[in-house]
């Protein structure tokens, strides 16, 4: 246990779950969008639906989505931000099942039309999990620098990820593989110890095979 363990996160209260959590949760997905916000479709689920409203839980993700942190004292002022930069910003109920009760899913949409969908969870302590991306199962905390790979299932995509980060001198913390159904689609999720290179991001994006990169480049 740390202090960070016993005296909780530096933060915009009320709640390191409802509100830091939740900041993190639209700052990691505005990261993994990778590109300025244009129009976000957040849906709650659990209590961030029955309980987010007193602890300000929407602001706060929509801060997140601006760029803040949990200790930034305009996360009171997101909505009217996110107006006057003409950022379109809609909420709903998440319909999902067995889900942690914390949880967000967010449809985003870049000013260049790039879209990406976010399920995400507030774990408590302002900690969080990306539990989809596209609707495919991933597990990671933001913690890290993060590379998802999204590609067919065919043999050889794990070693050209790998042997490039190996080349870039990129250590693999965690690995983890998931696919939709064999031969379908698939994701690699990598979090590295070290900021990944864009020339070796930029190398994987036009790899035969390989769909989409997404690359989060850590706290």
């Amino acid at each position: 246990m740390d202090l960070f363990d016993i005296v909780g996160p530096i933060m915009v209260g009320p709640s390191s779950s409802h509100t830091a959590g939740a900041v993190r949760i639209g700052y990691i997905a505005g990261q993994l969008l990778g590109e300025p916000l244009k129009e976000a479709q957040i849906q709650l689920y659990g209590s961030f639906l029955a309980t987010g409203e007193g602890h300000g839980t929407k602001k706060a993700i929509v801060a997140g989505l601006l760029g803040m942190k949990p200790d930034d004292y305009h996360i009171a002022d997101s909505f009217d931000i996110a107006r006057k930069r003409d950022i379109r910003i809609s909420f709903g109920e998440a319909r999902l099942e067995e889900a942690h009760p914390n949880t967000a899913v967010l449809h985003l949409t870049g000013t260049s039309g790039k879209s990406i969908e976010i399920q995400a969870s507030s774990v408590g302590g302002s900690r969080i999990n990306i539990d989809k991306i596209d609707g495919i199962s991933t597990n990671f905390s933001g913690d890290n620098p993060t590379l998802i790979v999204h590609n067919l299932d065919q043999p050889g995509h794990v070693s050209e990820v790998t042997s490039m980060l190996a080349h870039k001198g990129v250590n693999i913390a965690t690995m983890q593989l998931y696919r939709s159904a064999r031969g379908q689609n698939a994701v690699i999720v990598i979090e590295c110890d070290q900021p990944i290179p864009q020339d070796g991001i930029s190398w994987l994006e036009h790899v035969e095979g390989v769909l989409k990169v997404t690359y989060f480049s850590g706290n």
